[in-house]
């Protein structure tokens, strides 16, 4: 898990709208495979298993990393969430719940971990509890073996507090998931110095560029970043 450009964080772009991947999400990667942005996902929801393969060779074609996110809490819809994943062929698992069996499943492929921790639950997802429960969750699931994490923050009451003091609890790579939708949550995420953050909604809301394209958005992200020590 390296980082890159001035901004040490990496971005994660998601082809997803209000949580779910959207309809022509291999149009625009196709749009946009040339911006130099190298981590690229979605969600396992919006499109059916065979558009989810095709878009993911399409990206592993390009020298891309690929990324999904699934938002479940139970121990056999994770299980199958890890499952899809690893026949998709992606290369991080973000999401789930942690469990030991999927823990223990995934460590048979070639694809890296970060589940979610704290308390999630609902649908949007809310994080819950205390910033050391958190803390201390993550801290625990290391312990096992865990080597990354997929952090709601700006889903918890004291979102950008809770992603500084995280960041600088836990010693391995910290993905800041969702709500980047303005120039100061980008320099925030400059000043917090996560290893990644995704972006999704926020682009194709047009938060970056009014009025213009979901590429433009992207390219003024991008823009912004490089700017950012």
């Amino acid at each position: 898990m390296e980082r890159v450009g001035k901004m040490q964080s990496n971005i994660i772009i998601m082809l997803t709208h209000h949580d779910k991947t959207v309809k022509n999400a291999i149009d625009l990667f196709e749009e946009c495979k040339d911006l130099p942005v190298q981590y690229w996902g979605f969600k396992d929801v919006g499109l059916d298993e065979r558009s989810m393969r095709q878009l993911v060779q399409m990206m592993k074609d390009e020298g891309k990393k690929t990324c999904i996110e699934i938002v479940t809490y139970t121990e056999h819809e994770c299980l199958n969430g890890a499952k899809l994943a690893v026949e998709c062929g992606f290369d991080y698992l973000m999401g789930t719940l942690y469990f030991e069996s999927v823990h223990n499943y995934l460590e048979g492929f070639d694809i890296e971990f970060l589940p979610f921790c704290g308390k999630v639950c609902g649908s949007p997802s809310v994080l819950e509890g205390t910033f050391s429960e958190i803390i201390e969750d993550a801290k625990s699931m290391i312990s096992k073996g865990i080597k990354g994490f997929d952090l709601l923050a700006y889903r918890h009451a004291n979102g950008e507090k809770l992603a500084e003091e995280f960041c600088r609890e836990i010693p391995v790579p910290v993905v800041i998931a969702g709500s980047i939708n303005s120039l100061a949550r980008l320099s925030k995420m400059s000043s917090i110095n996560p290893w990644a953050f995704t972006m999704g909604s926020a682009l194709f809301d047009k938060d970056f560029a009014q009025d213009r394209t979901f590429r433009e958005n992207l390219e003024a992200v991008i823009a912004s970043m490089s700017k950012l020590e």
